[in-house]
């Protein structure tokens, strides 16, 4: 192994930068943790290195936009480095990337963890290199998670969607629904126990369809109840927290179940979309917004200290001033404590982007601001309830002028002095 040798002798050195979701930040630690076992040293995005890896998102044009930006940056200040662009972007449009100036290799989603072998193979000739297939023939699941990035490790336990959403290229990028089996999962955890986690955050594209699709197979054979039920049964980690999960999969079961629970947190982020049934239908999704307000309820009635968060998106063809105010009006009566604040963005390939009566940008950007100033007075309110309790706050490593911060089992941001000793401690803490 000539090349092994030689790196080892002449250590290279590997930077980073993800942009998007959580699932994002966990394929990406995973990336890293592939390149330190063939001896490549870590460095900031800011310094130099000899390879940056940019996993990108395609959910919005400001991310393709920020990608294009990140690698005239990275080639100004680095000339002679590597570049590769993996992620969403770069399965849905590996020609356009290869056509930047500076990218070295595009790998899409079936060769995303074959990333080592890619770079190794790959000799500089003015050109970038395509790795990548068709998303159809992408039916594996590959585990990933986040550590030593975050103190919450975010958790990988499906990918994929099955959904037919008509703003969404998601399915474009990472295929059909399939999920790791439990086993796996608790393989997993087991291992991150061991590094001293305290809080496990699981992720997915479509979380609630866990079970689905694991090597082609299309049949449900787990469910995610079935995982959430085997993980709480493990001690070795004392917090984890459902990420986002689809309305119609938040079943009363699930609701019932996290109530009980000493393991999973009461904290929920469960996407709307649009408080109107119109839009929602104009959306294709899976649920009215009377089924949304079952499940609030559900929750706040087991669970009245539980946190819910929610997606929004604005500016989406057809949303009328009458009809963005039904979604404001909905969540403004809502038992809520924040909000996602999405701005409609046409995507190639999505049936939403030959809908008529588009909104004009101007008024998506206000009707973002509206809905971001009614998150803000959202959780102001929810966190003055606690005032005066005590309760759990998960404290992280960051220092940030002589102030820490952690969030509650309810995801309150607390703030304290800092103190080295409380750094990944679970904490009573009056609020």
């Amino acid at each position: 192994m000539p090349y092994l040798r030689q790196l080892v002798e002449n250590p290279k050195t590997i930077a980073y930068h993800t942009l998007g979701c959580k699932l994002n930040f966990s394929e990406t630690s995973t990336i890293s943790r592939l390149f330190e076992a063939e001896g490549y040293i870590k460095k900031d995005f800011q310094q130099d290195a000899d390879v940056f890896v940019i996993n990108t998102c395609s959910v919005t044009e400001n991310a393709d936009k920020e990608c294009k930006q990140l690698i005239r940056r990275v080639k100004k200040q680095n000339p002679d480095s590597t570049v590769i662009i993996t992620g969403c972007y770069a399965q849905l449009k590996p020609d356009q990337i290869a056509g930047f100036d500076g990218v070295d290799l595009v790998i899409g989603a079936s060769e995303k963890f074959n990333i080592v072998k890619h770079l190794h193979e790959y000799k500089k000739n003015g050109e970038a290199k395509i790795c990548s297939c068709d998303i159809e023939d992408v039916q594996s699941f590959h585990a990933s998670y986040s550590i030593n990035d975050r103190t919450r490790t975010f958790l990988k336990v499906q990918d994929g969607c099955d959904y037919q959403c008509t703003f969404c290229t998601i399915p474009l990028a990472r295929g059909h629904s399939r999920s790791d089996r439990i086993e796996g999962v608790l393989a997993n955890v087991k291992e991150l126990a061991q590094t001293g986690v305290q809080e496990i955050v699981l992720t997915g594209v479509n979380l609630g369809d866990f079970g689905k699709g694991y090597q082609g197979n299309r049949q449900h054979e787990e469910k995610f109840i079935d995982l959430i039920k085997a993980l709480d049964k493990f001690d070795g980690v004392p917090r984890y927290r459902i990420s986002s999960i689809e309305p119609n999969l938040l079943s009363e079961e699930i609701i019932d179940f996290v109530a009980k629970s000493e393991h999973f947190m009461p904290h929920f982020h469960i996407p709307l979309q649009s408080g109107s049934n119109a839009l929602l239908a104009a959306m294709k999704r899976r649920y009215k917004r009377e089924l949304y307000t079952q499940r609030v309820a559900l929750i706040k009635q087991a669970m009245p200290h539980a946190c819910i968060g929610v997606d929004v998106i604005v500016g989406f063809p057809g949303e009328t001033e009458a009809l963005f105010q039904e979604t404001f009006d909905f969540l403004h009566e809502l038992d809520i404590a924040y909000l996602h604040v999405f701005t409609y963005s046409e995507r190639e390939n999505t049936p939403a982007i030959h809908l008529s009566a588009v909104v004009p940008q101007q008024i998506r950007k206000q009707r973002n601001e509206i809905l971001r100033n009614l998150s803000d007075k959202k959780m102001n309110y929810f966190s003055e309830q606690f005032q005066g309790q005590t309760r759990q706050v998960l404290f992280e490593q960051a220092n940030k002028h002589g102030i820490m911060e952690g969030y509650t089992d309810n995801y309150i941001k607390v703030s304290r002095p800092y103190d080295e000793e409380k750094i990944n401690c679970i904490t009573a803490v009056q609020l």
